[in-house]
């Protein structure tokens, strides 16, 4: 009993405790739902409660919590950076101004409750980061505020955040009496034209205005935006074609790219016919992994394959996400890129892009050292406006730096972007490290701040995170004329809740919600963050 009383005094044994007991918790599920990392700051707050109640001062060194907060920020910025800005251009602005309506209705609601019922505005800033399921808007609020009533906030309205969140979504379609399949339906045929599938199709060659002339002579890329990855010629064996490769009337040919590429090659070259190109041993056809420095943010008209290597790339592979290659595409560093070459120029290619999974896999602490330190440069810069000297902050000046960095991918030798395994452990090992004394520090406030501000915060951490659900998907519905869906979508990434999401998900086989989701969680998490960071200066 000594020995244990002895331990828990240690500041190092304590923080592994929490952690574990944390994790464990977190994976507890109860009908479905659990709370995963998050858990950790409740085991804090209770331990935290604890060494109040036997009347102990117990703190982890500061040392901790900031670099758990820097490495948590910059692993969500170099997650967040590759779709930041391309989410403005490829989703449209509607579903960016939903998930902006979510978060800035959440923070007039925080921010009026505030001054009407007279609750301090930092424990306001913790309900609402808690209700918006946000731990990276807690930790800006907690490095503006440098108080713990923010973290007692979020570990009150959090559970309901969680909750509430899936309760709407799931009651939602009732709620405003909506058909899913008719709204999967339409999700469908808008997606289908907007986005099109790369597909292929096996054409023979009809038209006699193009025999005799090369594939460069006739600019088929450029005439049709389709890609020719084989050729089977009258008794010969197939092969990959070049720049210089002559096309005559009876060729096979396989052309790659979308239904609208391949009826305009089509009317250029010929017919689709049924006969089947065999493979031979004159070619191959493969997938390669980007892990070669060198070729990154390099385009495919500068690499020149066909002139160089006789291979043609038909799909590039990014995400998850299968794209239809064009001249100006810029090669990103763990692509997976489709391509047809001759069997001898096999080892070149593969030398070319690396084609290898273990590089992908590895990772140098290097880039994200330095961009962490960029980052808290670009924090300590003073911004003169008006009278006042602004600051981004440690939060902002490490999320500010990893978003650019991650967007700009490269620089000279330097690969800023981190594999998705590294990032994912950083990010969670950053993130058990702040909230565990966050968590400690906070529980020893919990029972003053009830007793000050009582129960009803829990019902100002309800309303919280219902009207911004509420106002968001009238306004989706009915004044953007969204898919329900794809509100659903934006709803859950404005409220940062992958529970939600989840739920949305097993009520529909569509793609929809994901794709919101996935374009307007970057902007909500920075979003969040900044409006955290504006009510800790109120």
């Amino acid at each position: 009993m000594e020995l244990i009383s002895d331990l828990l005094t240690k500041d190092y044994f304590v923080l592994f405790l929490v952690i574990g007991l944390g994790i464990a918790l977190g994976n507890v599920r109860i009908k479905g739902i659990n709370f995963d990392t998050s858990a950790v700051i409740f085991v804090a707050i209770f331990f935290g409660y604890l060494y109040n109640l036997k009347g102990i001062t117990f703190s982890i060194p500061p040392i901790i919590q900031r670099v758990g907060l820097v490495l948590f920020i910059y692993t969500i910025g170099m997650q967040a950076g590759p779709s930041f800005f391309s989410s403005f251009k490829e989703q449209g602005t509607k579903l960016i101004v939903l998930a902006g309506i979510t978060v800035i209705t959440g923070g007039i609601t925080a921010i009026s409750i505030s001054y009407i019922y007279d609750v301090d505005m930092n424990m306001m800033s913790g309900l609402l980061t808690g209700a918006l399921t946000s731990t990276p808007g807690l930790a800006a609020s907690i490095q503006s505020s440098h108080s713990p009533l923010a973290s007692i906030g979020y570990g009150i309205a959090y559970p309901f955040g969680v909750l509430g969140v899936i309760l709407f979504v799931k009651l939602g379609p009732s709620l405003f009496r909506v058909n899913i399949k008719k709204e999967e339906n339409e999700f469908e045929e808008k997606s289908s034209s907007s986005m099109p599938m790369v597909i292929n199709k096996n054409l023979i060659i009809s038209n006699e205005n193009v025999h005799g002339k090369t594939i460069d002579e006739l600019r088929i890329r450029f005439m049709t935006k389709a890609n020719i990855s084989r050729i089977m010629k009258p008794n010969q064996p197939p092969f990959s074609p070049t720049p210089k490769t002559i096309l005559e009337t009876g060729d096979i040919i396989k052309a790659v790219g979308t239904v609208n590429a391949l009826n305009r090659i089509q009317v250029l070259l010929g017919k689709i016919t049924d006969i089947e190109i065999p493979k031979s041993g004159t070619y191959d056809v493969k997938w390669y992994v980007v892990s070669n420095d060198t070729v990154v943010n390099k385009t495919i008209q500068e690499l020149n394959l066909l002139e160089n290597y006789s291979a043609t790339i038909t799909r590039i592979r990014r995400a998850s996400i299968d794209l239809s290659p064009h001249p100006t595409t810029k090669i990103k560093y763990g692509d997976k890129i489709f391509i047809s070459c001759s069997k001898g120029n096999v080892p070149a290619v593969t030398q070319l892009f690396g084609d290898s999974l273990k590089r992908i896999g590895q990772t140098s602490f290097l880039p994200v050292a330095f961009g962490i330190a960029i980052g808290i440069i670009l924090g300590s810069i003073a911004i003169p406006i008006g009278g006042l000297q602004l600051k981004l902050g440690l939060t902002g000046g490490v999320l500010l730096a990893s978003i650019f960095l991650s967007w700009k991918g490269k620089t000279g030798p330097v690969i800023w972007n981190l594999p998705g395994p590294a990032n994912q452990i950083l990010r969670q090992f950053g993130l058990l490290l702040f909230l565990t004394p966050v968590g400690l520090k906070a529980g020893q406030s919990l029972v003053l701040a009830i007793q000050e501000h009582g129960a009803i915060l829990f019902l100002y951490g309800a309303l919280i995170t219902l009207m911004p659900m509420i106002i968001t998907v009238l306004t989706g519905r009915f004044l953007l004329k969204i898919n329900f869906l794809s509100i659903l979508g934006a709803l859950t990434g404005g409220m940062t809740s992958t529970p939600g999401l989840s739920a949305t998900g097993s009520m529909t086989e569509s793609e929809a919600p994901q794709i919101a989701y996935a374009a307007v969680y970057p902007f909500s998490l920075v979003l969040i963050i900044a409006m955290a960071e504006i009510m800790a200066i109120l």
